[in-house]
């Protein structure tokens, strides 16, 4: 009885820290999307998910990592690429990666020929995917697996980078995803303008930036705790306020 009781705790323990960027911060970022849809995107959207929200959604992608006929879209999630090279000066990697998903979703949901349950998948795909692109340790290098091998303690507990990042800092603040997608900044048009510009690759090296620096300062075994939330939350709250703002000109370009 003792083992199965050990057992459950572990199981428990295990699953609420399994998703990367955490539902949490997916559901932010669609939350943010919503807000800076056109109307003829919002509308194809609506069709296209029978009414379901972008929030609710932005999680599809880690929700059929347990289902083996998804198993191949894993390398999906992320991108590593040395500190010394850009995503274009690198080797691709032949199993996909996180550009290589984001260009089939958009050409999927251009497509005169995609049926719309592909389209669907695609969408749904999608806006996991910019998520996953803002969390930057989604963008790492491949030494650590993004993080995961990076060996760190939150407050008194062992953990890893890549899950401080992922859900850690986020639950430690204590908002849910409609709070945190309601009290990001104002931003006016100009900067959303701005924050939108260029393609993902173009995101994908903005957030590299951010995993730059965060190596930088941060050391295996280190203490993480207060001064890590002062010193990091605002860039974390930048990372899902981008990836909304991004998703969302993206949308209204594909489908607007």
């Amino acid at each position: 009885m003792r083992f199965i009781i050990t057992f459950l705790v572990f199981l428990v323990a295990f699953t609420a820290q399994a998703d990367d960027w955490g539902k949490t911060g997916h559901r932010a970022t669609g939350a943010i999307a919503e807000q800076y849809l056109n109307k003829k995107a919002r509308k194809a959207i609506a069709q296209l998910l029978d009414g379901e929200s972008l929030a609710l959604v932005s999680t599809y992608a880690d929700d059929i990592k347990s289902d083996t006929l998804y198993r191949a879209y894993g390398p999906q999630h992320y991108v590593n690429v040395p500190f010394d090279k850009t995503y274009d000066t690198h080797p691709h990697s032949e199993k996909g990666d996180i550009i290589q998903a984001i260009d089939h979703c958009i050409a999927t949901l251009k497509s005169d020929t995609a049926t719309k349950e592909e389209k669907a998948f695609q969408l749904r795909l999608l806006v996991h995917f910019i998520g996953d692109l803002h969390q930057p340790l989604h963008t790492g290098i491949s030494e650590d697996k993004g993080g995961n091998d990076f060996q760190v303690r939150w407050y008194r507990d062992g953990t890893n980078l890549h899950r401080v990042w992922d859900s850690q800092m986020i639950e430690s603040y204590g908002m849910s995803y409609s709070e945190l997608a309601m009290n990001m900044p104002q931003l006016s048009k100009k900067e959303r303008k701005t924050m939108a510009s260029g393609t993902h690759r173009d995101w994908l090296e903005d957030s590299r930036i951010v995993v730059k620096d965060i190596y930088a300062n941060t050391t295996v075994g280190q203490k993480l705790g207060y001064r890590y939330m002062y010193d990091y939350f605002d860039v974390l709250k930048g990372q899902l306020q981008k990836g909304g703002v991004r998703l969302a000109a993206l949308l209204n370009e594909v489908l607007g």
